[in-house]
């Protein structure tokens, strides 16, 4: 029988969804995903610690295991694409319908998980960014549910397998545990032999106490990669030339230098400089080096002399060291960086920047630290004293921002201002680093303009001369920069004009809209006032000393100068020494100014005439007038400013003879022109200015003269505010007669006044003159009360005003010595435990203040009486020691000062105490010769 041949069968041949092939496709990403789940764990877990304690437990092996993370997502991506195309085929027609559908919302999530993971490698715009984060984030937990989801659908999970890839996983994580305990950078780092000596005097620190290679401090082109717009404009910022790169800082720190050898054998007390100017050779232990001081040396050819402060000094700056006392107080950290950040190789450069866009918020971190945007931070180098290491004397006061800024009323903390900003400037950046468009990785969106911008790191301010003295390729747009920045910082007023050329003369003012005649043969004084606006600081401020600042007035009829203030020599534009300066005139022991920025020299100060925030000055200028003069007046006043003045100019560039070319900004301006004719008056547009506030400025520029006389008139014209509905008025009417100890009837009447008008004078400033009078009139209790009241705050008209008084250590000493005095009158044993209350609590008041101005005399002084008095006799001879150290010596500043009066007539007559300046005055710059004949015959 024949046997019939076998049919085919119709049934398609099985194919297994997971074949021996898959199989081993499989188990290897089981195992890269077993690695990668332990190593994103770790991520997480770094990451939701340092949330929740606020502290930073991200370290080299972090980046190493950020880098693992991205070479492990990488390795898997191809494996899982495949395994899921391969195994989608081979199951998309099987019955068990759920376990498909939930396999393919598993491939869906690895795919989100693959794409989200590649746009934060390839960092995009910064909301892509974050949306991205979070659902690589979501991702892979989704991955896993679906995951079991998946097999409970299908066959049974191999927990035997499972748990083999978890041992795995776990050795893994022990291994990372080890790691994570080491500081690669500490491995062959250059010790610092001398320890903390090194430093001395500066208070600047290193964490670790040892040097920081300058290979990273000065490592900027790194930053440019990433943050042209940021390094474009720091390239153009005084910052950038703070060291052996700024010519005057040069002449200036290289005669410290010497100074300090030829005293001390070593430069050592030239690094009281460094920690500010020079940190790249100073934290890398290099600023000894004599090559330095070398003349035939080629500092333009050491990029350690040119650095400047970097964007990694700045930015590895950890801690503002507490109590702030400036002079560079701060410690820096030597930055941890991405893998690769200093490799030649492109490639690992190019995953090095992959890394860090992959990862920014470490970063972000590492580089940016919320100090970065406190006012403390910029203090560190902006507040300045003189250490004894220095002057071979004892400590000295410098150059002050931050104090200015803490006890105006622009910072919101200064509780006894003039003025008041609709909202409190909380830090230095809200003035010097606006915002400005850009597309660069750190970008964001930072207001409500809709466009990216970051802060500008050109730190604008007044310094217009480094453009042009080292020579910047955009020398004309910075200086029209810092220009843009200053145009409404200050305020210039011909006020008035007085009678009979005396400070006594009847006053005719406010000038405009009506403007007087002045009378031919008759003299006058014009009444000029300044006023910071716009001035988180004093005004001047930083290098005060050598700023030229000054007050330029010229009076002409017709073609005729007949009178002139501010004029420039020909041969050199020199600033005439008799005008008006707002600057402080420095001088060292012997009475000579400092006139080369040697810090090592200063001693005193023979006039300060720089302006606080929202403060004013009152200048007289003395005017005849021509018999002859037949045309009308017209008066041009400007203040002008120029960095630097041509004395130290001279010095920086060993040249007796140099012409200063230096920009000169006109900070504010104003004219007037007055008829002559007797009778005539003229009428003219009014200036932009509140008539009470032309009034007010004028009175706080007498009051702060402080002389009777301009008491007296600074009174009449806050009465004048006072007529005009202002409660600025009387407030500052009963601030005169506090000064004149009127502290009985007139200041308490005067204040009340304040506190009748609708609305009233400002909570705050009621209450700190009323405590005042209390505390003079005896009544301490009240005294207390209003100064604690201050301190609770609260106050309807602060609201939304960031407004902090408790910051204001002249009210914390002032109510501690209040408290301090009722204490005393605590006498007898059953009043013993009262006494010692009120002691105690005065004593945490001015500790209080210390916590501020750990230099605090008057702090001091009352805490050496205080702890006496409660048995600390330790405590009381810290603060007796500190007392001295603090409280200027008074004595010997009066003979340099007497020294200095004899040595410098046109600066011993500004600071009289009432100045009056003749713009007749024979030499007179730019004066012509018939205008000083009338000056001759008046005299």
């Amino acid at each position: 029988m024949t046997q019939e041949p076998a049919r085919p069968s119709s049934r398609p041949r099985y194919r297994p969804v997971v074949g021996p092939r898959l199989k081993k496709l499989l188990a290897v990403i089981f195992l890269l995903f077993a690695i990668l789940a332990v190593n994103s764990v770790y991520l997480v877990v770094i990451r939701a610690a340092g949330e929740m304690s606020g502290e930073s437990y991200e370290n080299l092996f972090y980046l190493w295991m950020i880098l693992v993370h991205l070479v492990l997502g990488l390795l898997i991506v191809v494996p899982v694409i495949v395994f899921g195309i391969v195994h989608i085929r081979n199951a998309s027609n099987r019955p068990n319908r759920r376990a498909v559908r939930v396999g393919y919302a598993l491939f869906a999530s690895a795919i989100i998980l693959f794409v989200t993971g590649f746009i934060l490698i390839f960092g995009v715009h910064p909301t892509v960014q974050r949306v991205s984060y979070w659902g690589h984030v979501i991702a892979p937990l989704a991955a896993v549910w679906l995951f079991v989801l998946h097999r409970l659908a299908g066959r049974r999970i191999k927990w035997k397998v499972g748990m083999t890839w978890g041992a795995v996983a776990t050795g893994f994580a022990v291994i990372m545990l080890i790691v994570q305990a080491q500081d690669p950078r500490a491995w062959n780092q250059q010790g610092n032999p001398r320890g903390e000596e090194y430093f001395l005097p500066s208070l600047a620190r290193t964490s670790t106490g040892q040097f920081i290679s300058a290979d990273v401090l000065e490592n900027n082109e790194y930053c440019l990669e990433c943050h042209a717009d940021v390094h474009a404009s720091w390239a153009n910022s005084v910052h950038r030339f703070s060291s052996f790169n700024n010519p005057p800082y040069l002449a200036s720190v290289l005669e410290t230098r010497q100074v300090m050898n030829d005293r001390d054998g070593s430069v050592q007390g030239a690094r009281f400089c460094a920690g500010c100017h020079d940190p790249v050779p100073f934290f890398s232990g290099a600023f000894d080096d004599p090559k330095f001081d070398d003349p035939n040396y080629d500092l333009s050819a050491d990029s350690m002399a040119q650095a400047g402060i970097t964007c990694t000094v700045c930015h590895s700056i950890s801690h503002v060291n507490t109590p702030l006392v400036g002079v560079a107080d701060y410690t820096i950290d030597e930055p941890i960086h991405y893998p690769f950040t200093f490799s030649e190789n492109k490639m690992l450069r190019w995953v090095n920047r992959q890394l860090v866009k992959a990862k920014p918020e470490f970063h972000k971190k590492t580089f940016l630290k919320p100090l970065h945007s406190t006012a403390e931070f910029c203090g560190t180098c902006h507040k300045v004293h003189l250490p004894e290491f220095l002057n071979d004397y004892k400590w000295l006061r410098g150059q002050n921002h931050y104090d200015a800024w803490l006890l105006s009323g622009v910072s919101g903390h200064g509780v006894s201002s003039f003025y008041y900003p609709p909202k409190a400037e909380t830090d230095c950046n809200g003035c010097h680093m606006p915002l400005m468009a850009s597309n660069e990785f750190g970008a964001q969106f930072r207001d409500d303009s809709g466009v990216l911008k970051v802060h500008d790191h050109m730190f604008p301010s007044a310094n217009t001369a480094m453009a042009q003295l080292v020579g910047m390729e955009d020398a004309d747009a910075v200086i029209d920069a810092h220009r843009e920045f200053n145009e409404g910082v200050m305020r210039i007023d011909i006020f008035g004009v007085k009678t009979g050329g005396s400070i006594d003369g009847d006053l005719i003012a406010p000038l405009r809209p009506t403007v007087p005649a002045l009378v031919p043969g008759e003299t006058y004084l014009l009444e000029t006032v300044v006023r910071t606006m716009k001035m988180g600081h004093m005004f001047t401020q930083g290098t005060s000393d050598s700023n030229e600042v000054w007050v330029d007035i010229t009076v002409r009829s017709g073609d005729r100068v007949i009178g002139r203030s501010g004029g420039q020599r020909e041969s050199d534009n020199e600033v005439d020494p008799w005008s008006h300066f707002i600057n402080s005139f420095v001088i060292d022991r012997e009475g000579n100014r400092i006139s080369r920025r040697n810090a090592q020299d200063i001693f005193t100060a023979l006039y300060n005439n720089q302006l606080p925030p929202g403060a004013a000055d009152v200048i007289h200028y003395k005017l005849r007038v021509p018999e002859d003069v037949v045309e009308p007046i017209t008066v041009d006043v400007a203040l002008q400013y120029r960095k630097f003045d041509t004395e130290l100019m001279r010095f920086v560039m060993s040249n007796d003879n140099y012409v200063n070319t230096l920009p000169i900004m006109t900070m504010a301006e104003d004219t007037l022109t007055f008829p002559i004719s007797p009778g005539d008056v003229r009428e003219v547009e009014p200036p932009a200015i509140e008539t009470w506030m032309r009034w007010n400025d004028y009175g706080i520029g007498l009051l702060r003269k402080g002389d009777t006389g301009e008491l007296r008139q600074a009174e009449a014209a806050f009465s004048e505010v006072e007529a005009l509905g202002r409660p600025d008025g009387p407030l500052n009417i009963a601030r005169v007669y506090i000064n004149e100890g009127r502290v009985t009837d007139d200041a308490p009447a005067a204040l009340q006044r304040a506190l009748e008008f609708d609305p009233p004078v400002y909570a705050w400033s009621y209450l700190w003159f009323a405590g005042l009078v209390d505390q003079q009139n005896g009544r301490l209790d009240e005294a207390i009360a209003k100064f604690e009241q201050i301190l609770e705050g609260g106050f309807e008209q602060a609201a939304g005003r960031s407004f902090d008084f408790t910051r204001d250590y002249r009210l914390l000493n002032e109510l501690g010595s209040t408290v301090y005095d009722r204490a005393k009158q605590e006498r007898g044993a059953a009043l013993r435990s009262s006494r010692e209350t009120m002691l105690n609590r005065a004593r945490g008041l001015f500790e209080a203040t210390l916590a501020i101005d750990s230099e605090n005399v008057r702090a001091h002084y009352n805490l050496r009486q205080i702890c006496t008095e409660l048995g600390d006799l330790e405590q009381a001879e810290v603060h007796a020691e500190l007392h001295r150290k603090y409280k200027p010596d008074d004595n010997a500043a009066d003979q340099a000062i007497a020294a200095a009066r004899r040595k410098y007539p046109a600066a011993n007559k500004a600071a009289e105490d009432i100045v009056i300046y003749d713009l007749q005055r024979p030499g007179a710059y730019g004066l012509d010769e018939d205008a000083e004949e009338v000056a001759k015959l008046d005299s």
